[in-house]
Order: structure tokens, then C-alpha cells, then sequence
């Protein structure tokens, strides 16, 4: 069994290091949320007619990490991992037949490729792509980033206390 340690952000820090340390905490703590589970409560869905799951959270977060980081602040022509025209929330639907293993590997190889696209470079770095039609900062793809994963870890503490009664922060 994993233990995923998670690290309090610094109290006082510069802004990349207070705004990675963030982004890091919440990366975290969606893995903590799914830890300990087994496949099939990972795919347990919140409620119908709700897609929502564990599992999907973080195939989802896969997909973003790949769409903020690796897509448009780089710049790379990524396939979507589990997006397709035929099924645009595949990343929550096709959580029946995932492989639960896969899917963590994807999302944290996903991570890894989001910290090295941003590695080094000043916060006022402008995206290679715009996002809708507008220009974005790593700044801003930061901040983003740790709001989607708050929001998604709202929906992960709900889950996992329907699955088991597990709370925490």
C-alpha cells in the first residue's frame, strides 16, 4: 500500500515556491483521497445520474495537467489521454473498464511532464497557446491549476466519506 506524504505550504515564501508548494499540497491530497480504496470503490459514482468518481477525478486531472502545462504553456501537440469528439467527459465515463493502475500512472507521469514544462521559467511567461482565445501566464495557469484541484478536492471529500466515512482535510 502507497503512502502519499503530503507537505504544508511554506508560511512565507516567494511567489513560485508559495504557488508550486499549493499546487503540490492539492496534488496531494486528491491521492490521498483515493488511497487505500480498491478498484471498484474508486469507482464508485456520487450519485445519479452523476458521472462523478474518484477515478474519474483523477483521470480528469490527468487530462488538465496534460491541457495547462504540457499542451499550452509548452507548446506540444499532445493526444488527449481519454478526451475523444466521440465522448468528451470519457475521462469520467470510461471509469467501468479503466485500469485503476494505469490511470494513476498516467495522472503522475502527467504531473512530472507539468513540472518540467514550467521548470525554470518566471512566473510572467506567457503560454505558447492561448487559452480561449486569450493569451495566459504561467502565473495563471498556477493559479488555475490550484483551484481546480481545490474545487476537485471539495468532490474527492464527499466521495470518499460516501464510500467508507473517511473525512479529513
Amino acid at each position: 500500500m502507497t503512502t502519499t506524504e503530503r507537505i504544508d505550504p511554506p508560511i512565507a515564501a516567494d511567489e513560485t515556491t508559495m504557488l508550486t508548494a499549493w499546487l503540490d499540497f492539492h496534488r496531494a491530497t486528491l491521492a490521498l483521497k483515493c488511497e487505500g480504496l480498491t478498484d471498484e470503490q474508486l469507482r464508485t459514482r456520487a450519485v445519479a445520474p452523476s458521472a462523478l468518481s474518484l477515478l474519474g477525478l483523477v483521470r480528469h486531472m490527468a487530462e488538465v495537467e496534460q491541457a495547462w502545462f504540457v499542451s499550452r504553456l509548452a507548446g506540444e501537440d499532445a493526444a488527449a489521454i481519454y478526451w475523444s469528439e466521440a465522448d468528451e467527459d470519457a475521462d469520467f465515463n470510461g471509469v467501468d473498464t479503466a485500469e485503476v493502475a494505469e490511470a494513476f500512472s498516467t495522472w503522475q507521469a502527467q504531473i512530472a511532464l507539468a513540472r518540467k514544462a514550467a521548470e525554470g521559467l518566471p512566473l510572467e511567461t506567457v503560454a505558447k497557446k492561448p487559452a480561449r482565445g486569450k493569451e495566459v501566464t504561467l502565473r495563471w495557469i498556477l493559479v488555475h491549476m490550484i483551484e481546480e484541484y481545490a474545487r476537485h478536492n471539495g468532490h474527492a471529500d464527499l466521495l470518499r466519506e460516501t464510500i467508507d466515512g473517511v473525512t479529513g482535510e
